[in-house]
């Protein structure tokens, strides 16, 4: 292997484009879409790494490079080895936001740059070696099948993704429109995994949706952003008009569950709503210099903006609702986001793979860095107790007297429900017999007082429908009587 060609392996220095800078995770299950640079944005550009690797001795590398090649007992291809070598130096980085893309990876990043993508629709992560859901899209499969941000992904199909990098695994979660994935899945505060079977759709890349409320004789305009895409700044622009011409005493924006996206996009955003005298957003290279970024706003909207922040909410989330509360003051309400606060830039490799790598820290106005720490709500409110209830699990039937976790969180949605099943420990009594019974013949099931396969589809059906149910959303409910007071 050449020694020069070595050296631009190990530093990628001479083939970085000049690009653009992108923040968030943003490969989704079933599909990803890149933050395709704007040429007319300028913005945190603040030149590429050396290029000389300095004193390293690259000879240990060749050494094992051509040990394998030549005497592996095996034949290897060398592009696995060089592959394993970019793979493997990025590891060591302990860094789940740089990787490594081959040329299928990409080409799978440009597919789903289209306005809409096929798959399940929920975006994944790494953290500590383990794939996890960041969020899921709202309306998506992933949703409707019940995934949680955090949920920690174990097997797809029956086979464990363990020791897969975060490309390896979403492949195989990946698939067509009207095809089934089986997900094995952790959670915290069970002991045993979930199965969570998602039939995978169309996923439209409409990303803000609006509507005009009233509350106490108030207008209150919402605007719900699902992700950062190409086009997020352009529908928000459009859909805010249309709201300050109906008139609004105040605008609610909702970034719950959004896992991110485009920086570009979430900067032309607060360059709208975010005044000249702080910044929206530093940006912090290795060597530790900060440089801030300012919008040209000289006055800020004439009424009180309030944004809607969770678990689910990352990256480009978190840069909007850190900007607006720490630049101009405006409340977040709801709890603390999810905490990624890198910046990652991808640099082509000459062959259509390219490698993503972490390139910055993001601070907000105030120079906080909320990396692995989220942001928190200024107005803390949780969801009621059954919007954490989780799917199903029926091999048989749950009966009187059985003692597990499937019991309890089937007491749980009983109790969301409105039917009262006596205790939420996991022990199936005559008082959560008569719930199931009375929601049975509720739902025209037979009264058994069994939980089977039916009664459980239906208690899960009947849950999601509650959780539809705006008046059940303290969070959106709580945000709307605090702007109404504004």
């Amino acid at each position: 292997m050449n020694r020069k060609w070595l050296a631009l392996l190990m530093t990628g220095s001479l083939l970085m484009g000049a690009g653009g800078t992108y923040v968030g995770m943003t490969w989704l299950h079933g599909g990803v879409f890149i933050e395709r640079p704007n040429k007319n944005e300028a913005h945190i550009d603040e030149g590429a790494p050396p290029s000389a690797i300095g004193n390293v001795d690259l000879g240990k590398v060749e050494q094992a490079y051509s040990l394998i090649f030549n005497s592996y007992v095996e034949k290897v291809e060398e592009s696995q080895l060089v592959e394993g070598a970019i793979q493997g130096m990025l590891a060591t980085l302990s860094d789940p936001y740089s990787v490594y893309m081959n040329k299928e990876t990409v080409r799978q990043f440009n597919e789903t740059l289209e306005s809409s993508f096929e798959g399940i629709g929920a975006e994944v992560g790494m953290d500590d070696g383990k794939i996890i859901i960041i969020s899921p899209f709202k309306e998506s499969p992933a949703e409707k099948a019940g995934l949680k941000s955090r949920d920690q992904i174990l097997k797809v199909d029956g086979k464990s993704i363990k020791g897969m990098d975060l490309f390896q695994a979403t492949s195989k979660i990946r698939g067509k429109k009207g095809t089934k994935v089986k997900l094995e899945i952790a959670r915290s505060g069970l002991k045993e995994p979930l199965i969570v079977n998602v039939k995978r759709d169309e996923i439209p890349q409409i990303t803000v949706n609006s509507d005009l409320k009233m509350q106490n004789g108030k207008s209150i305009g919402y605007l719900e952003i699902t992700s950062f895409s190409e086009d997020t700044a352009k529908e928000f622009k459009e859909n805010l008009n249309s709201l300050e011409e109906k008139g609004i005493d105040s605008l609610l924006i909702d970034v719950r569950g959004n896992p991110g996206g485009l920086l570009v996009s979430v900067e032309k955003i607060l360059k709208e709503l975010v005044t000249e005298k702080k910044p929206y957003i530093q940006i912090e290279n290795r060597q530790g210099k900060k440089k801030p970024y300012f919008s040209n706003l000289k006055e800020r909207k004439d009424y009180p903006i309030a944004v809607l922040i969770d678990k689910g909410s990352a990256s480009a989330s978190e840069i909007l609702a850190g900007a607006l509360h720490e630049a101009e003051g405006y409340a977040l309400i709801g709890e603390k986001t999810f905490g990624k606060g890198t910046v990652q830039q991808p640099f082509p490799m000459g062959d259509g793979s390219n490698i993503k790598l972490t390139f910055y820290k993001w601070l907000t106005p105030d120079g906080n860095w909320i990396h692995n720490e989220g942001i928190k709500p200024t107005l803390e409110v949780k969801q009621p107790k059954f919007f954490q209830t989780h799917p199903l699990q029926i091999e048989e039937a749950l009966v009187k007297d059985m003692n597990n976790e499937q019991v309890r969180n089937a007491q749980e949605i009983l109790a969301g429900l409105g039917f009262s099943p006596g205790r939420s420990d996991g022990y199936f009594s005559e008082s959560t017999e008569n719930a199931v019974r009375a929601f049975q013949q509720g739902h025209k099931l037979n009264p058994t007082g069994k939980i089977d396969r039916e009664t459980a589809s239906a208690l899960e059906q009947a849950v999601v429908a509650e959780m539809k149910k705006e008046e059940n959303d303290m969070q959106l409910q709580l945000a709307l009587r605090y702007l109404a007071r504004q």
